[in-house]
């Protein structure tokens, strides 16, 4: 990354909960600061164990409460036992992920959200675009989700490795994309391409809409190409988590076709 780990913490959401043994042990792993955890007194899964363990041998605190303690300082549904307090999760610049392509002698490869609203989807999003080996995320700063509790679990712990660039602006940030010889995707219902007929190579921005309205007018206006999943059954459309999923595979599997054919 351009400016180092320091700037993935520039910009800094209030949040500072994580919650599950998974999200948690990505945290460990990816070792960001976290001030204690506190765990579920007496539980016997091996998994837990484990985290208290690891937390231990960094010198983190450990606080054991009651079952119902943890649920009751809970922000998410499941926190399976574990809570851990850290520093708040910070957001990079669109400069950051650019960076951070180059760093690693790689074509950027990056996704970009129109108005994503559902905390659920962003982090099984960012779940996504770490599996492919995506530089980065997109997001607005205004009318999307940002980086909350309900983020980071859903995304498995993957929060922890994909930087997330938020920006005042995504047509502008289309541009900039632009400008640096990234081509730019969008994923609209209404394109005459399909999916798999594209080439969809780094230097790459995909873009992915909003769960309700898909790609804005101008945001779709901004896009190199439009391209569209083929629909063979009665449902018109997909998840956006899904949909992202979908067009992020596709670009990397033709990036591994590519290698594939290279001699």
């Amino acid at each position: 990354m351009a400016r180092g780990h320091a700037a993935r913490r520039q910009h800094l959401t209030p949040d500072a909960q994580i919650e599950g043994r998974h999200p948690v042990l990505e945290a460990l792993r990816a070792g960001r600061p976290l001030r204690k955890l506190v765990v579920a007194r007496g539980s016997a899964a091996r998994s837990l164990q484990r985290l208290v363990g690891e937390a231990r041998r960094r010198g983190i605190p450990v606080q054991e409460v009651e079952t119902a303690v943890v649920d009751r300082l809970a922000r998410t549904r499941s926190p399976q036992g574990v809570i851990a307090y850290a520093a708040a999760h910070g957001v990079v610049g669109l400069e950051d992920l650019l960076g951070r392509a180059k760093s690693r002698g790689e074509a950027p490869f990056i996704l970009l959200l129109d108005g994503v609203e559902d905390p659920g989807n962003l982090g099984a999003i960012l779940r996504s675009a770490d599996a492919v080996g995506g530089h980065g995320v997109v997001i607005p700063q205004r009318r999307a989700a940002g980086l909350t509790p309900a983020v980071a679990a859903a995304s498995a712990g993957a929060i922890e490795h994909m930087p997330v660039a938020q920006v005042p602006n995504l047509s502008q940030a289309i541009e900039r994309l632009k400008a640096d010889g990234v081509w730019v995707i969008g994923a609209d219902p209404g394109a005459q391409q399909i999916l798999y007929d594209a080439a969809l190579r780094p230097p790459i921005a995909l873009v992915v809409g909003s769960e309700g309205r898909g790609l804005s007018r101008l945001v779709r206006e901004r896009c190199d190409a439009l391209v569209r999943i083929p629909m063979h059954g009665e449902t018109a459309s997909l998840n956006v988590s899904v949909a992202a999923a979908l067009v992020l595979f596709e670009v990397r599997r033709q990036m591994r076709a590519g290698e594939t054919r290279t001699p």
